[in-house]
């Protein structure tokens, strides 16, 4: 109902109109002294070059990577004409597993490579100066700062969109000469491997150590590597006054029959002529409209500052030219060993955890990076089709090598038949937030439906005609075992196979192809009912229930982030929801890592238990992220929220974390927009701007005193929109392109013209 307010009344409830924000110096990384490990260090980078600052045995240490710097030789023994899904069911069948494990597992930690490689080191000695007084990262600028007792000053920015980095002293001394470390490949190598933890010491690669060599303010360090490969790391400073130094550093990779990147040694000469003041305006203007895109304002300052720090890691780690966010991205150990897992591609769960948070956070270019990277490798995926399951269509391997290459490993998720079904959401949701025609026609259609005749193909009919798998599993379930392997389908497997399914159909539909959504609207018919358990609970199978703490919560999938199961659809999908998150709590977090409560906080966002949620997030931020708010996967409190306490770095836990802060904001996947579906009863006061929500619309919320006061919508591409109404009364204070507006049983329904906005702010009876 559209109440009448007084004109006084109405003037303040606009001045109260959102209120464009960016994040603030609380949101920083601010410590008084430089760490002292490389994965405590301050993280700076642009999607393809990246950088850690830190202290090392008393220098001032510069940890410098790039995305392509890889070793990318075969794996052993994928080669072999026994890498086949039908072999490894015949020995499963036969219970003679433990040649399979040798022939496709054992090489994944046998081996050193394929895996990422680090680039180097600049290290500056900082003796004389005293201690480090002041660090801090300023997440708006993405600049570092630090400052020593004398006096002497840096800044340091890694180029927002050039690959190069730059780096500024002030108050500083006659002496400066600084040092490029290179990584120590010589050494013995027969060094016992180190485990997909620990990682490989960097002698087992067996490279030729490359040269580093000075020139008069330049230093160039060229290393080759597997197969022809070749980077190079180039520095050069100049003296700008007589305390002033600045300088620049760029890395460059080649690959045989490739285009190589310009070389480091050019770009640095042609950045150090620019004014430091010219490249970092360039620098601020892209974060600065990076950080236009969404913003949050929490009660909660723990929440809201883990929040921060991850929209800066994402959009210090993404870009849509950069290869896909790997397991550090362009962060990659400078401990003198390989990163943990190879810092591949790890399809299992890492990659699409890192991209949940981009699409409703409005970082839609930057989210694209996933599917242009997927794009560019989609001929090598559809060559291991054809080998692996001997099938047309498409799938990808699980882990994967940065150009799209098998790895092996743990074979029943390194190559799961439905690992090409979980990054087709990542196709349907660049679609379905983006609402771009082109995108859904030339790659999201072709990518889906190729997936879909994949599944198809694979799939059998048992004697009761439904569809199922030769053989399934449900990562990472009884990890490498024989008995890891299901007979039924999984409820990961099937959950993810009717997610397919369910997309191509509605793509086909979107695309006016009836013939082609008739087929896969009959092929999901096909497909057996979830596996749940008498008490309404999910399971692993129908055969086998979730009855001990587990990390990945892969039985779970159709609730968190398929959306099959949705709270919205009545007491039925609510009692399967309730049921199973409760009994995932009952049995506890033994086995669980950092990406298990932040994974947890999205499905309890879901489940619209707002405290519940929270309390994951907060879990997550104090007891799984290292001081820099990078994810450790280990309780590092030892507090008792894992069994887990050791410390690997990985990036999805973080990335995940502000998918469900977001979830908890807004949500649309059930198709109409709701707001503050999971916010805590002790939020009294909060607000966010320009979230995205499928459709493309952007939305601006703000409430306060457990109430909502406003909400504003502005439609990207037009269209109609569907609010919940928060508010019982309620005034439109402003319409622009608004064709409609249909307001019946607390819902509103409102078609847009293209660039079309309203905002409505709660009256009163």
């Amino acid at each position: 109902m559209n109440n009448k307010v007084p004109s006084c009344i109405l003037f303040l409830l606009l001045l109260g109109s959102m209120a464009y924000a960016q994040p603030t110096r609380q949101h920083n990384l601010h410590f008084s002294t430089l760490a002292k490990t490389w994965d405590e260090g301050i993280p700076l980078g642009n999607g393809m070059l990246g950088a850690l600052i830190w202290q090392k045995e008393g220098k001032l240490r510069f940890s410098l990577d790039r995305a392509d710097l890889w070793d990318l030789r075969p794996m052993k023994g994928l080669d072999r004409p026994e890498f086949r899904y039908r072999w490894v069911d015949e020995q499963a069948r036969k219970k003679d597993y433990g040649i399979v494990q040798e022939y496709f597992d054992a090489p994944y930690e046998e081996q050193p490579a394929p895996c990422k490689i680090p680039g180097g080191a600049l290290e500056f000695d900082t003796n004389g100066w005293g201690p480090a007084t002041d660090v801090e990262l300023d997440i708006k600028t993405a600049v570092c700062q630090v400052k020593w007792q004398n006096g002497v000053t840096l800044k340091t920015f890694v180029h927002a969109t050039q690959p190069v980095g730059w780096f500024r002293f002030e108050h500083i001394g006659a002496n400066f000469v600084p040092q490029l470390q290179a990584p120590k490949y010589a050494g013995n190598k027969q060094q016992a491997a180190g485990g997909s933890v620990d990682g490989d010491d960097l002698a087992r690669l067996g490279y030729k150590q490359g040269t580093v060599n000075g020139n008069g303010q330049t230093i160039i360090y060229r290393q080759e590597g597997w197969g022809g490969f070749q980077y190079e790391i180039a520095v050069t400073w100049k003296r700008t006054a007589t305390n002033t130094v600045k300088g620049t550093w760029s890395i460059s990779s080649h690959y045989p029959g490739t285009a190589a990147s310009i070389p480091a040694t050019t770009v640095v000469k042609q950045t150090i002529a620019h004014t430091y003041a010219n490249d970092y305006t360039q620098h601020k203007d892209w974060w600065q409209h990076y950080w236009q895109q969404s913003a949050i304002q929490l009660p909660d300052s723990l929440i809201e500052k883990q929040w921060y720090l991850e929209q800066y890691k994402f959009g210090s780690a993404a870009r849509s030219n950069t290869p896909v966010i790997t397991l550090q991205a362009v962060w990659t150990a400078d401990n003198g060993r390989l990163p943990p897992w190879k810092g591949d591609v790890h399809n299992d769960l890492n990659t699409q955890l890192s991209y949940w948070p981009a699409y409703s956070a409005n970082h839609l270019e930057e989210a694209s990076s996933y599917t242009n990277w997927l794009g560019k490798t989609k001929a090598i995926s559809k060559k291991y089709t054809q080998q692996y399951f001997e099938s047309p269509g498409i799938n990808v391997p699980g882990v994967q090598t940065m150009d799209g290459q098998p790895m092996g490993g743990w074979i029943q998720y390194s190559c799961s038949p439905t690992v090409s079904a979980w990054l087709s959401q990542h196709f349907y949701w660049q679609w379905k937030y983006s609402m771009d025609s082109s995108f859904l026609r030339k790659q999201a259609w072709p990518w889906v439906k190729e997936t879909a005749q994949f599944l198809e193909k694979v799939t059998q009919k048992n004697a009761a005609g439904q569809r199922q798998l030769p053989i399934s599993s449900s990562p990472e379930m009884n990890d490498n075992d024989i008995s890891a392997w299901f007979r039924q389908n999984t409820n990961y497997d099937l959950s993810l196979m009717k997610y397919a399914f369910t997309v191509a159909a509605d793509m086909a539909h979107s695309l006016s192809l009836p013939q082609e959504e008739a087929h896969w609207r009959s092929i999901l018919a096909e497909l057996p009912p979830l596996a749940v358990s008498g008490n309404q609970e999910l399971m692993v199978t129908p055969a086998m229930a979730y009855t001990h703490s587990h990390r990945h919560f892969s039985h779970m999938m159709s609730i968190y982030p398929l959306g099959l199961i949705r709270w919205e659809n009545g007491p039925a999908d609510q009692a399967i929801i309730r049921n199973s998150i409760h009994l995932l709590d009952s049995i506890g977090p033994s086995a669980w890592c950092g990406y298990s409560y932040a994974w947890l906080a999205n499905m309890k966002a879901r489940a619209h238990d707002g405290e519940g949620a929270a309390n994951a997030l907060r879990i997550f931020a104090k007891a799984f992220c290292l001081p820099n708010s990078f994810h450790a996967n280990g309780d590092q409190t030892k507090s008792g929220y894992s069994g887990f306490t050791y410390r690997p770095f990985t990036l999805e836990g973080n990335f995940a974390f502000a998918s469900g802060v977001q979830e908890m904001l807004l949500q649309s996947y059930a198709g109409y927009i709701h707001l503050f579906p999971a916010v805590p009863d002790s939020w009294k006061s909060l607000a966010f701007e320009k979230l995205r929500t499928e459709g493309a619309f952007l939305v601006s919320a703000r409430r306060s005193g457990r109430q909502t006061t406003e909400v504003e919508i502005v439609a990207e591409k037009g269209g109609k929109a569907t609010l919940l109404l928060p508010f019982k009364t309620w005034i439109a204070a402003k319409e622009k392109g608004v064709k409609s507006k249909k307001v019946k049983d607390g819902w509103m329904e409102i078609t847009f013209e293209k660039g079309g906005s309203i905002l409505l702010k709660n009256g009163y009876e």
